[in-house]
């Protein structure tokens, strides 16, 4: 079921970086804590891994794309259970929660190599 190309994970990549850096203030939880820390490190590390990433969107193509999708599921499994696993779970837990999901299922749902690449592997 995987029906995201890599392109538009690229893309999703960069927004959600974005996003997750920018969340803990857009949406008043930038009180120092982890609450806020862990978005923005994880929005970092994000943004990192897209530059780096061997598909479309990436400037380094150092990191192929199946390890980048694990390392998306690693990161939206600790953004969904971070509220709980840091303890500010009574404090804010909604934006972790639904971002984490939502990085959870792109890293599911995105093939694993650009088409650009199965198109050439294809015509050899």
């Amino acid at each position: 079921m995987r029906f995201i190309s890599t392109r538009v994970h690229g893309m999703v990549d960069y927004l959600m970086g974005l996003l997750l850096i920018v969340a803990p203030f857009l949406f008043g939880f930038a009180t120092g804590g982890a609450a806020q820390w862990v978005p923005i490190i994880l929005g970092v590390v994000m943004l990192a891994s897209a530059i780096m990433t061997k598909y479309e969107l990436g400037l380094m193509h150092l990191i192929p794309m199946p390890l980048h999708l694990t390392m998306d599921l690693v990161s939206g499994i600790l953004l969904l259970v971070s509220p709980w696993l840091f303890g500010f779970a009574d404090t804010v837990y909604l934006p972790h929660v639904i971002l984490g999901l939502l990085e959870i299922g792109a890293s599911i749902t995105t093939e694993k190599q650009p088409r650009n690449l199965l198109a050439s592997k294809n015509r050899t």
